[in-house]
């Protein structure tokens, strides 16, 4: 076979036919498997087995008997993108303010604007268009931050917008910031994780949401012992947006001396923090999401992604995509500013000394995208690397596309050479969910339909 026709319609179809077997095998043969797991490390013309859902063997020359078969030569396979922050609901208003000046006015335009019209269907349709979005560009996990649950129906909306894409989701829910709501958050938490995440073995996962300070929105939205409380009740992860400067710098300490700061907690942002707040950070195992886009387009406060401080005490961050209404939707960008800007850092710090400087790799910045996202998550042992045993959340990416070929370093490759038309399939948990290069069960017409609408009735209502 040739690299267009790895992932054929004609394998799909042999696939499909056998979608009710929950042994069923796919077996990619003859690839560049970048495991991303620091056993493993990097295999070329090896072969990867899917059994059901989950990732069983890589290896050479791996059985045949009963699977599927993939002609993945001339390909790259890697571990689905994990973005750890996301605020899925705006994806309507995609670039309506691509050169927004400052927070401030995203804050007073978006979240006191916009947001305050939003019924459950524009939640739903927002969020289903961000979570396909992720799919198209190899996103396999996404954590929407899904910060606009005015009322119970808002919250449903949001899971069930992750739910019929097939996307690894995990809804993290909070209040909005402005207008009316019901004040059912967090109290309909628990009702949330009795309806649709019961179960630990599931493609959908469920954490608690809340902003590091009082400052934008009032005390009842900022975390401290009380959330702490709920979420540990619940037994599930909480995700801290508008984690900044000085402010925040002190509640970390504060959270630090009241016990609330560990690894079932995410930073997000975290630029402009103080050493000491860095130092709770690392020593605690306290996890970061940075957004790098989102710090320096739209400026928070030191405009630079705190990577190098996240490293200096121990802590490897994820990666996160933020708000679409000003930033772009894919992780392939996420990593190459990133690694652009720190290189640049690193340089500059040392220029005209006799210093070398520390600069980071492509590889770390891929490990930022797949296992440390996952772990920043929590699921760390569910995706994020392609290890025997973890779900299968895949990407095939064609090596031998014009702007890949020849193949020469399969990491460099995918950071610095490919984007989302490189992608000829993903797998999220075992089941395709873009193949031969296109999202499937989407009615690309009807979602167009259902989007513009949204979008209308959004931008031509008087916020309240």
């Amino acid at each position: 076979m040739t690299p267009s026709d790895t992932t054929s319609p004609a394998v799909l179809e042999r696939f499909q036919r056998r979608s009710a077997d929950p042994k069923r095998r796919i077996l990619f043969t003859g690839a560049t498997i970048v495991t991303m797991d620091p056993d493993l490390g990097v295999l070329h013309g090896a072969d990867l087995l899917v059994e059901g859902e989950t990732i069983t063997a890589i290896g050479s020359d791996l059985s045949r008997d009963g699977a599927v078969v993939v002609d993945a030569s001339g390909t790259i396979l890697t571990p689905g993108f994990v973005d750890t922050h996301r605020h899925a609901w705006e994806t309507q208003l995609r670039r309506i303010m691509p050169d927004v000046d400052d927070l401030g006015a995203y804050v007073m335009s978006t979240l006191a604007g916009y947001a305050t019209v939003y019924r459950p269907e524009d939640i739903y349709v927002g969020t289903r268009l961000a979570a396909l979005t992720a799919i198209d560009s190899g996103i396999t996990c996404m954590l929407d931050f899904s910060h606009n649950s005015r009322t119970p129906d808002h919250s449903d909306a949001a899971v069930q917008g992750l739910i019929d894409t097939g996307i690894r989701g995990v809804h993290a829910s909070m209040g909005p910031h402005f207008g009316a709501w019901d004040r059912q958050w967090p109290g309909d938490l628990t009702r949330l994780k009795e309806k649709y995440f019961a179960s630990d073995d599931q493609l959908l996962t469920l954490r608690l949401a809340t902003l590091a300070t009082d400052e934008i929105a009032g005390p009842a939205l900022a975390y401290g012992t009380e959330l702490a409380r709920t979420a540990k009740d619940l037994g599930i992860g909480v995700s801290v947006d508008a984690v900044f400067g000085t402010s925040s710098s002190q509640a970390i300490l504060g959270w630090d001396k009241g016990g609330i700061l560990g690894s079932d907690l995410t930073l997000i942002h975290a630029t402009g923090l103080t050493q000491e707040a860095w130092k709770a950070i690392g020593e605690s195992g306290t996890t970061i999401a940075l957004a790098p886009t989102s710090d320096a387009q739209i400026g928070l406060e030191t405009a630079i992604p705190a990577i190098d401080e996240a490293l200096s005490v121990g802590v490897r961050p994820g990666l996160s995509i933020d708000v679409e209404v000003a930033l772009v939707s894919d992780m392939f960008t996420q990593m190459r500013a990133l690694h652009a800007i720190q290189r640049m850092r690193a340089v500059n710090a040392v220029y005209g000394t006799d210093q070398q400087p520390a600069r980071i790799t492509t590889h770390d910045v891929l490990d930022f995208a797949t296992l440390q996202g996952a772990r920043t998550n929590g699921l760390a042992g569910v995706t994020g690397s392609l290890t025997p045993g973890k779900k299968a959340d895949l990407l095939v990416i064609r090596a031998e596309d014009l702007n890949n070929m020849p193949l020469n370093d399969p990491i460099g490759t995918v950071v610095l050479g490919s984007d989302a038309r490189n992608i000829s399939a993903v797998l999220i948990n075992g089941e395709p969910r873009k193949w031969n290069g296109q999202v499937l069960d989407v009615d690309l017409p009807a979602l167009r339909e259902q989007v513009h609408a949204s979008r209308e009735y959004v931008l031509n209502t008087p916020a309240v």
